[in-house]
C-alpha cells in the first residue's frame, strides 16, 4: 500500500513539474535557497572546524607554549600589565631545561621579519626564526628535500638555513635550493632542506610554508634576543604519561624561582596549551551554527509556504479525481498519504537541487584555492531530513483538505 502510495504520489509530483515548470520552480527555489544556505554555513563550518582542529592536533595535547601573550584572556589580567611583562627569554629556556623533570624536549623560538635574498630574487619581510635544539621534538613538521639541522650545527651555530616551501618558491622558482647560497640580513647562509608544504588551511598557527628557520647562535647574529618586542616562545613537550596540567605548573614554578617573583606577586608569563584554543573555537562554532539556521530559516519558511502554495492549487486542479476516488471507496487516510507524498517529493526536489548548487560551489573553490572543501554525508542527509520535515508540514493542510472533501461536492465542483 504504502509503495503504491509512494508511486502515485511520485508520478502526481513528476506530472505537476512537466505541466507547470515555471510556477513549480518558483516554488521549490524558496526550498533551494533554504538548504543552500544552512548546507552550505554547515559545510564551512566544517571545513573550518576540521582545518582548526587539525591545527591545534598538530601543537600536541602533550606540548605546552610559553609566551609573553595569554591565548585567551580570563579578566583577571590587565592588557596594559601584559605589555610591561618582559619576554621569554635564553635564561628562562636554560631554567626549565636545567631544572625541569617532567620535560622531555625543550626548545626555544625567536622570529623576525628579515631581508632574505638570492641572486636578484628578495622576500623583503620572511619569517625568520631562531630555534633551539630539540625543535623537532616539540612541533610536528616534515622535510620534504634534503635535512634538517645536526647537533654540531647547533651548537657551533654554523650559517645553514631550512626553509619553508612558499618561501623557497618565491626565492627559487624552478631552481633546487638545495645547497644554494642565501643572504639573510646581509649574512650568508647555505640550504640544507626545505619543509613539506602545509597548504592553505582555515587557520594558520605556525606559517611553516613562510618560515625560515636557522640555528639561534647563528641567527643571534641579526636577531636581537633582548628585545622586549620580540615574538619569543618556549615549548615544551611533557614525558609519557606525565599529565599536560602537570607540567604547566611544574614550568610555571621553575620560572616564578628563576625569574624571583615573591609569592605575592603575579606570575608576568604565559603558559598556553591547545585545549585553550579548543575550548575558545567551541562557542564560535556554536554561534556559527546557530547564525546559518536563523539564515537558512527564513528561506525555508518562505520556501514552505510556497510549497504548501502549490500543493492547494494542485488540489483545486484535481478536486475531480479526488472525487472519483472517493466514491470508488478511497479512504481518508489514502487521500492524505498521496498529496503528502507528492509535498515531500517536491520538497526534496528542492533540497537536492540546493544541495547540487553547493556541491558545483565546493569544486569551484577548491579548484580556485585548494581548500580541500566537500559536502559530508551528515550534511546531505540533514539537508534531505530538513526538506522532508519541511514537505510534510507544508504539505498537510492541502491534504486534510483533499481528504475530507465530499465525493459528491467534489464531483459537482468538477463539472460546475
Amino acid at each position: 500500500m504504502f509503495l503504491r502510495l509512494f508511486k502515485e504520489g511520485f508520478l502526481f509530483a513528476i506530472n505537476s513539474v512537466k505541466v507547470n515548470k515555471l510556477r513549480t520552480f518558483l516554488s521549490l527555489f524558496g526550498i533551494t535557497i533554504g538548504i543552500f544556505c544552512i548546507i552550505s554555513v554547515f559545510t564551512v563550518l566544517d571545513w573550518l572546524e576540521k582545518s582548526i582542529r587539525d591545527s591545534i592536533d598538530s601543537m600536541g595535547s602533550n606540548v605546552i607554549y610559553v609566551q609573553k601573550f595569554p591565548w585567551t584572556f580570563d579578566g583577571n589580567i590587565e592588557y596594559w600589565d601584559i605589555l610591561r611583562w618582559p619576554p621569554v627569554s635564553m635564561n628562562d629556556y636554560q631554567a626549565v631545561k636545567n631544572k625541569s623533570v617532567k620535560a622531555e624536549a625543550v626548545s626555544f623560538i625567536i622570529g623576525e621579519n628579515e631581508r632574505i635574498k638570492f641572486r636578484n630574487n628578495v622576500a623583503s619581510d620572511a619569517i625568520v626564526a631562531g630555534v633551539t635544539d630539540d625543535l623537532e621534538k616539540v612541533v610536528s613538521f616534515e622535510i620534504d628535500k634534503g635535512r634538517y639541522f645536526t647537533p654540531n650545527e647547533y651548537s657551533s651555530g654554523s650559517n645553514v638555513a631550512v626553509m619553508g616551501a612558499e618561501v623557497a618558491e618565491d626565492l627559487f622558482g624552478d631552481v633546487d635550493p638545495l645547497d644554494k647560497e642565501i643572504k639573510i640580513a646581509g649574512r650568508k647562509a647555505r640550504v640544507i632542506g626545505v619543509l613539506k608544504k602545509e597548504g592553505q588551511g582555515a587557520i594558520s598557527l605556525s606559517n611553516v610554508d613562510q618560515i625560515t628557520i636557522v640555528p639561534i647562535k647563528f641567527g643571534s647574529g641579526f636577531i636581537n634576543l633582548r628585545n622586549r618586542f620580540s615574538d619569543n616562545q618556549m615549548i615544551i613537550r611533557a614525558k609519557p604519561d606525565v599529565p599536560v596540567q602537570e607540567l604547566s605548573d611544574e614550568v610555571t614554578m621553575v620560572l616564578r624561582a628563576s625569574r624571583r617573583l615573591k609569592p605575592t606577586e603575579k606570575t608576568n608569563f604565559s603558559v598556553n596549551n591547545a585545549t585553550m584554543l579548543s575550548q575558545g573555537f567551541d562557542a564560535v562554532f556554536k554561534g556559527i551554527t546557530l547564525g546559518g539556521w536563523l539564515i537558512g530559516g527564513f528561506a525555508i519558511l518562505v520556501g514552505g509556504f510556497g510549497i504548501a502554495n502549490i500543493m492547494f492549487v494542485s488540489v483545486r486542479e484535481r478536486t475531480n479525481i479526488i472525487g472519483i476516488q472517493k466514491a470508488l471507496g478511497a479512504k481518508r487516510f489514502f487521500i492524505l498519504q498521496q498529496f503528502l507524498v507528492e509535498s515531500v517529493i517536491l520538497s526534496v526536489l528542492g533540497g537536492i537541487l540546493g544541495l547540487f548548487l553547493i556541491f558545483i560551489a565546493t569544486l569551484f573553490i577548491n579548484y580556485l584555492y585548494d581548500l580541500n572543501m566537500h559536502l559530508t554525508l551528515s550534511n546531505i542527509l540533514l539537508a534531505i531530513f530538513v526538506s522532508g520535515i519541511i514537505g510534510v508540514v507544508a504539505g498537510y493542510a492541502p491534504a486534510y483538505s483533499a481528504a475530507k472533501m465530499n465525493p459528491v461536492d467534489a464531483i459537482g465542483y468538477s463539472f460546475g
